[in-house]
């Protein structure tokens, strides 16, 4: 039995600074996202099951994996509840942490793909059932706040689907997977909410059904409008899906709200920020940001990717823009900066979503307020 050590006794969550956030492509010190302790693993006795609807199920350790083909994808891992403090303050009360809008990370993630993996096992199911069958993924390291252990799923086609990327990471940035970001195996779901990208994965399961765990039926969910209340919520869980591909956003990292900003000697100020394609629809291709509501809007220019930009070996449209513009601004207190994100399928911004219990998924205009420019 191997013994597990702790890292902590309570969940990590923190987001990093938001103007150190976006200072560079690849994210160095992302956010945290835990809902139970972090489990210190031995990546040399660590072992990933495959069961379910498969042809042979599976016990492969960490070599196992590093001896299929690896691949390497840039993906912005991104929490659901990314921006729920401004659905929180902008509309109405919700339920849950309050992330900011810094929960998210732009890495490069290296491991073998989920469809290698599950090809290796064999599905067991003809083509009409894979077409509604899921792939589960459960973690039964530490017991967590909802439930004994932690599990997610995404759609068996997704996985099987190469253009995909769903990984198991065994690194991230080129060096291996550090304890709080999974180590020594996590899923990756490129597009997908971070909560499917299982850290400290122990099974995986070729299945009928969507995964049973608390944080699939009853989290991470957009719930109408009219469940407003845990109460009328409870009825509501198990007829909405459960969160797969994120929505195109974008984020105003600097200025930051409520600070005074000096223009430069064409009455400007640099705004700098983030953005993100909606699930698998990238790269962005348009950002705009306006200082009067959105009446004009001045293009932002999108900054490359670095030494990334040119690499045959690493797939980018999955990857989070940043992005910087100058925009003309007039003397004043209480001021507003907006930013609109635009993909490559033309999925763009609107002002201001739907309000749902859970505040997830927030995705209206990037905003920073109550600035002074001087």
């Amino acid at each position: 039995m191997v013994k597990l050590e702790y890292s902590v006794q309570k969940p990590l969550n923190r987001e990093p600074d938001l103007e150190k956030l976006v200072s560079s492509f690849i994210t160095k010190d992302g956010y945290d996202r835990n809902h139970g302790p972090i489990p210190h693993l031995s990546a040399s006795s660590h072992h990933v099951s495959v069961y379910g609807s498969v042809k042979r199920e599976l016990s492969l350790s960490i070599d196992d994996l590093k001896s299929l083909p690896q691949h390497n994808v840039i993906c912005a891992l991104q929490c659901a509840g990314n921006r729920r403090h401004t659905m929180r303050t902008k509309l109405k009360e919700v339920s849950g942490i309050d992330w900011f809008d810094g929960a998210v990370m732009n890495c490069k993630w290296t491991g073998p793909l989920l469809k290698d993996v599950l090809e290796k096992a064999g599905i067991s199911l003809d083509q009409g059932k894979c077409d509604d069958a899921h792939v589960a993924f459960a973690c039964f390291q530490t017991q967590v706040q909802d439930d004994e252990w932690y599990g997610a799923s995404i759609p068996l086609s997704r996985a099987l689907d190469a253009t995909s990327s769903v990984l198991l990471a065994l690194s991230m940035n080129d060096a291996p997977l550090t304890p709080n970001h999974g180590a020594p195996v996590r899923v990756v779901t490129p597009g997908i909410a971070g909560a499917r990208s299982v850290k400290w994965l122990d099974r995986i399961t070729v299945q009928m059904s969507e995964s049973v765990n608390y944080y699939q039926q009853h989290d991470y969910k957009i719930l109408p409008p009219e469940a407003d209340c845990a109460e009328k919520a409870e009825k509501w869980w198990a007829k909405v899906p459960a969160i797969q591909d994120m929505p195109v956003n974008s984020v105003i990292a600097v200025p930051k709200s409520e600070t005074t900003v000096e223009r430069d000697e064409n009455a400007c100020v640099e705004v700098k920020g983030y953005a993100l394609p909606s699930g698998a629809d990238g790269p962005i291709v348009r950002v705009e940001v306006s200082a009067d509501g959105g009446e004009k809007w001045t293009d932002a220019e999108l900054l490359v990717a670095g030494e990334y930009e040119k690499d045959e070996n690493v797939e980018l449209k999955w990857a989070w823009c940043l992005w910087r513009a100058n925009v003309r601004v007039d003397k004043g207190k209480g001021k507003k900066i907006v930013s609109r994100a635009t993909d490559s399928k033309g999925n763009t911004q609107d002002r201001c979503p739907e309000w749902n219990f859970r505040g997830v998924a927030y995705n209206g205009y990037g905003e920073v307020t109550e600035l002074e420019f001087v």
